[in-house]
């Protein structure tokens, strides 16, 4: 069987692949373009995808014959592919759910650190030769220890964020989730947003993808406290990105750590501009242990489906 690799992996992955696959690895770290998409699905038995790489309805339509039965998916998400029309087309999908958990949240606890200390706003300005020493009232920022953390969803990633939380900063936790979570430390569950909003010094967005577009709009940046942060791992387009650029120029807010955004790569010259925002370059899984990790199960979703076996991790 064909397989297409559609970015630079790590190299044991690639090699795991090569056990079973006729593998062909694309060099671009780029997202696929339209042509190229439609060649994968043409040409190979499956596809390797990840963030990007929008397999849309029209794509599997606009193939004439489709040799491709399987997209294993490099990461947890999978909104670039629509799992509707990869099924009508007889395509299974499948992720890579675990792998990114820790990672992914120990990037939230980064963010809530810098955005809540100005670290970031306190490195730019050391490295401009501005800096004219310690003094008692510098850069007054948020402690955290003991501070009320608020979890919008409650999957594998969020409670990893609330029990860091929890042990290592002693923080109160409360939560917004569709359902109740048992976890085996204090967390309270909300019966909306708002109300989370509401009470909260920080709120951490770690929806799981395919989650509501615009879930943290105007409505929810209103209400809350003036000193507190908004904090992104999950997706971009999950947080308003107009709203959040409004409520940050309006003092309605004390600050914002990213690590996703709404129309990723671009990032809105307003937020760049802002030293109450804490910008990263989507680094969630970015170690070298968890991406071969990640790229490992994805591998072996593949190796389930060319061998016969049920896919680990079906979408």
């Amino acid at each position: 069987m064909k397989l297409l690799i559609t970015r630079p992996l790590p190299q044991a992955v690639i090699e795991a692949a090569r056990a079973t696959f006729d593998v062909e690895v694309r060099e671009s770290t780029a997202p696929m373009e339209a042509a190229e998409l439609r060649r994968a699905l043409a040409n190979f038995d499956v596809v390797l995808p990840t963030l990007g790489d929008v397999f849309s309805a029209d794509v599997f339509t606009d193939v004439a014959q489709l040799r491709a039965k399987m997209l294993a998916n490099f990461g947890v998400g999978f909104t670039h592919i629509d799992i509707d029309a990869a099924k009508a087309a007889g395509i299974q999908v499948s992720n890579t759910p675990g792998a990114v958990t820790d990672a992914t949240a120990d990037i939230a606890m980064t963010l809530m650190l810098m955005s809540a200390r100005r670290a970031g706003e306190g490195d730019r300005l050391v490295r401009s030769g501005a800096w004219e020493g310690w003094h008692p009232t510098q850069m007054l920022g948020l402690h955290l220890s003991g501070k009320h953390v608020g979890i919008l969803g409650m999957g594998r990633i969020g409670e990893a964020i609330a029990r860091r939380c929890h042990f290592g900063f002693g923080m109160q936790v409360s939560y917004f989730n569709r359902s109740a979570k048992t976890v085996d430390f204090e967390a309270t569950q909300v019966g909306s947003l708002i109300a989370l909003a509401q009470q909260v010094d920080v709120l951490v967005v770690a929806v799981p993808g395919g989650a509501t577009r615009h879930l943290v709009n105007a409505e929810v940046l209103a209400v809350m406290q003036p000193h507190a942060h908004l904090i992104n791992i999950a997706r971009g387009e999950i947080v308003e990105e107009a709203a959040l650029i409004a409520a940050l120029q309006a003092g309605q807010i004390a600050g914002a750590g990213l690590d996703v955004y709404e129309f990723e790569p671009k990032v809105p010259e307003a937020l760049k501009q802002m030293e109450t925002v804490t910008l990263l370059p989507h680094l969630g899984t970015a170690t070298l242990e968890v991406r071969t990790s990640m790229g490992m199960m994805a591998v072996e979703n593949a190796v389930a489906y060319a061998v016969g076996k049920p896919v680990p991790n079906p979408v």
